[in-house]
Formats: structure tokens, C-alpha cells, sequence
């Protein structure tokens, strides 16, 4: 279920150092991807650190919908019976993905190529989000779709008795589209080829042959060409999930623009198709660094420790590593908004169709937080106050986006008047104990009283 209930305005209190160890919850995508294949595998995957946020819990009900069994130990391991390529059932209900996008869009990747009809639903903000830019491509396969205007949600998806194989090459770079196609494709015939011209998160590709599915990657002329070959059996896993790179993202920067900060963050997921806000910020001059580095089921990680950082300075964040970082910006730009000189992030149209539009949601509370920030369509520009140099003060809308709630909370750590949201509780499909885990690197909340 979405967060559905009355707001909860929650603020925060500059003036304190953040200190210790940080234990960020798994890998979102990382997490949705364990549940789908687990259920479309013969037999149980066994899943550990899976990310218990809304989010995820929708997919694995939606799995359960599907005719998969999944449930999880009291030791907190998760376990998915499932049905085998090809071997999902018609829902009875529903299918309601709350605020996910990820979700949905994998999801209906999953069902296309099933010969029967799944009705997608989602709160508000899913509601209001694109989804032709997926069913075009399943289209291709024989999916057919019956949404609101503009394609949205709620969207009938009949998936196709009869799949043919496709060879389609993204229009835009999102790891949600090309893992989409990836999916339909394994119950269709023959070869499904994706072609992307940036390159996007490769979860799904590595958790794919890490399954059993003969997938091959390569560069071509085009771009790199992902070809998979169909109705594979997969086999089921033992997955431990790193922890999700996006959520550290928050700690991490809240610690570098709060004076006297140094906060451990471990066992942190590194895929170099995700890591690109920690080399943007080390490209500002932020003192982060990598300790311990490993392997971790097939995905490089490491533990990162952030101190505060006075001597950071914008820079161009170059259009090409937007597709490492997409959901990383907002938080970028309160970290912008506390170094020297002007901060550019261009190439980021995709960010004015997330949970939110959120450089507009960004841009608006930066504004009226101090900052001085320019838009366009596809990119922005921050224009920094310094260390301490932001004055905040203000109570910013959230727009039923986790991310856009997250980054106002940590911009109020370090502003010289309190900062809040109007809304925290969406904050809950993503990182469900960031309150808590942020009061204890000594961080303040309030919430005011109404």
C-alpha cells in the first residue's frame, strides 16, 4: 500500500555534528529485481538484507499475485517459491504499486508476455506518471494496453498469448525501460535485443545470468547491445543484497555540509553504473572516501566515510553521468547549495518525470530556502552560499516524493534557521528508518504542533 494517511510535517535543527555508523537499508532496485526473478525461477530463492520499504513489500505482494509464495523468516531472510518462466497466473485483484515506478514498469516487463490481463494501480503521485515510454516497447512483443490520457495509471496491461522476440533500441537512458523489455523478453522465442546509447544500471543483467539466462553484452556502433535469449529456466539463488547506494546518499552528504561531521558508511553497493554521485562529490572536493573494498554477490562494495567538507566547489557534473546518478540530483543540489561557486547539471530531463517533477520541486525550495537556482528543460544550475552559508528558514512542499522530502530534512541540518517538509511520510517507500537512523548520528527533528 501507498502512504495514504493525514501529512506529517517533520523539520530540522542545524547546529549539530553527525557522527558514527550509518547502517543504510539494501538496495532498492537491487531488491525489486530479487523478488521478480525469485518468483519467475523453479524452485526458492532465499533472500537476505532485502529492503523492507514500501516499495519493495508492494512488488513481493504483486509476486504473490502472480501465483508465487513468498514470505520471510523471523531471522529476516526472505524466501520466493517460484512459478517458472512463462508460469505466472492472472491476478484476482488489483495490482497496486504504491509509489513505485520501478515497480510498475518492471512488473509490467514481467506480465507482457503473459497470455492474460493485469490492472496496475498507485497513489497519487504513480498515478500522475508516464507510462508509455514502457508499453511502447512491450507493444512490440503483442502487449496491449488501456490506460488513463497520456497512458497512465490506473492501465489495463493484456499481455501477449503469442510473444514475439524484439529488437529495440531506448529513445532515452532509463535502466527501467531497457529492464522492462529484458523481462518480456524472457518468455518470448528466439532473441530479445536491447540497445541503449548510454549506458544505464546493469542490475538486471548481472542478477539475470547470475539466474541462468544466456544474456551477452557488448558494444556496438549504436551503443551497447544487451541480447537475451528466451524461455530460459531459471534457477533459483541465494542473494545478499548490498546496501542501497541512493540511501547512503543521505548521510553521506549531510555529513560533509554539517561542521565537525565523520559518519561510516558500510557495506555500500558501488556498481559504477550507480556510483556516480560519490565521484561527482569527490570532483567538489568532498572528503569521502572507500574503505574495505569487496565483492558482494557478483556487485563491487566498500565502506564510505564522509567528514565535513568547508573546501567543496561546484562544478559541471558532465550530461553523460546522469543516467549513474539520476536519483541523486536533488540531494546534489543541497550539497551544491553549501559550496563555493555554481554548480551545473545538465542532461537531466528525466528528472522532470520521477515521483515529482524534481527540479521544479528542487529548484522551489531552494529558492525559498536562500539559494539562487536556474532551470530549464533538461537542466539546472545552482549557484552556492558556501559552508554555513545558507539561510533556510523555510517550509518546503515535498510532492508525495521521498527524495525531495530527504533532501530538505538534511539541508535543515546544516541551515541557519530550521528547514521542513509538509510531508515526511512518503519517506517510508524507500528508507523507512531514516528518522531514527539519522537522530542517532545526532541529527534533530521536530514536528510542529498543528
Amino acid at each position: 500500500m501507498s502512504h495514504s494517511g493525514a501529512p506529517d510535517p517533520l523539520f530540522t535543527h542545524g547546529g549539530a555534528a553527525l557522527r558514527g555508523t550509518a547502517e543504510v537499508p539494501g538496495d532498492k532496485s537491487i531488491s525489486h529485481r530479487a523478488l521478480i526473478l525469485g518468483a519467475m525461477a523453479v524452485g526458492e530463492t532465499r533472500i537476505s538484507g532485502l529492503l523492507e520499504g514500501q516499495d519493495v513489500l508492494d512488488t513481493g505482494r504483486a509476486m504473490a499475485a502472480l501465483g508465487a509464495i513468498v514470505s520471510r523468516g523471523e531471522d529476516g531472510t526472505w524466501s520466493v517459491h517460484g512459478v517458472g518462466v512463462g508460469g505466472f497466473s492472472e491476478p484476482e485483484d488489483i495490482v497496486d504499486c504504491g509509489n513505485s515506478g520501478t515497480g510498475v514498469r518492471l512488473l509490467m516487463g514481467a506480465v507482457a508476455t503473459h497470455g492474460f490481463a493485469t490492472t496496475f494501480t498507485g497513489d497519487a503521485s504513480l498515478r500522475g506518471r508516464p507510462m508509455g515510454r514502457v508499453t511502447q516497447p512491450l507493444s512490440l512483443f503483442g502487449a496491449q494496453s488501456h490506460g488513463r490520457s497520456g497512458g497512465r495509471l490506473p492501465l489495463t496491461l493484456i499481455g501477449a498469448a503469442d510473444p514475439v522476440p524484439v529488437h529495440y533500441a531506448t529513445p532515452v537512458a532509463s535502466a527501467q525501460i531497457k529492464s522492462a523489455v529484458l523481462l518480456a523478453g524472457l518468455n518470448a522465442p528466439g532473441e530479445t535485443v536491447v540497445v541503449e546509447r548510454e549506458a544505464t544500471r546493469d542490475h538486471s543483467e548481472r542478477m539475470l545470468a547470475g539466474f541462468g539466462a544466456t544474456i551477452e553484452t557488448r558494444p556496438g556502433p549504436e551503443g551497447r547491445i544487451i541480447t537475451l535469449q528466451g524461455r530460459p529456466e531459471l534457477r533459483p539463488q541465494t542473494i545478499a543484497v548490498p546496501r542501497d547506494p541512493s540511501s547512503a546518499a543521505f548521510p553521506v552528504c549531510a555529513a560533509l555540509i554539517c561542521e565537525g561531521s565523520d559518519v561510516l558508511v558500510p557495506n555500500i553497493g558501488l556498481n559504477p553504473t550507480r556510483a556516480g554521485l560519490f565521484e561527482t562529490l569527490r570532483e567538489m572536493g568532498a572528503d569521502l572516501t572507500y574503505e574495505n573494498p569487496r565483492d558482494e554477490g557478483g556487485e563491487p562494495a566498500a565502506d564510505l566515510r564522509a567528514r565535513f567538507s568547508p573546501e567543496m566547489r561546484g562544478i559541471t557534473v558532465p550530461s553523460e553521468r546522469a543516467a549513474s546518478m539520476i536519483d541523486e540530483y536533488p540531494i546534489l543540489s543541497v550539497v551544491a547549495a553549501f559550496a563555493e561557486g555554481v554548480t551545473d547539471m545538465p542532461g537531466v530531463a528525466e528528472l522532470r518525470v520521477k515521483e515529482s517533477d524534481r527540479i521544479d520541486a528542487m529548484a522551489s525550495g531552494l529558492r525559498a530556502c536562500g539559494i539562487e537556482v536556474d532551470e530549464g528543460p533538461d537542466w539546472w544550475r545552482v549557484h552556492g552560499r558556501g559552508p554555513g552559508g545558507v539561510e533556510g528558514g523555510a517550509r518546503v512542499a515535498a510532492r508525495l516524493d521521498h527524495r525531495i522530502a530527504m533532501s530538505f530534512l538534511c539541508l535543515g541540518m546544516a541551515a541557519r534557521k530550521p528547514v521542513g517538509v509538509d510531508d515526511a511520510g512518503p519517506v517510508a517507500t524507500s528508507f523507512p528508518v531514516f528518522e531514527p537512523l539519522m537522530t542517532a548520528l545526532g541529527a534533530h527533528f521536530e514536528r510542529p504542533v498543528e
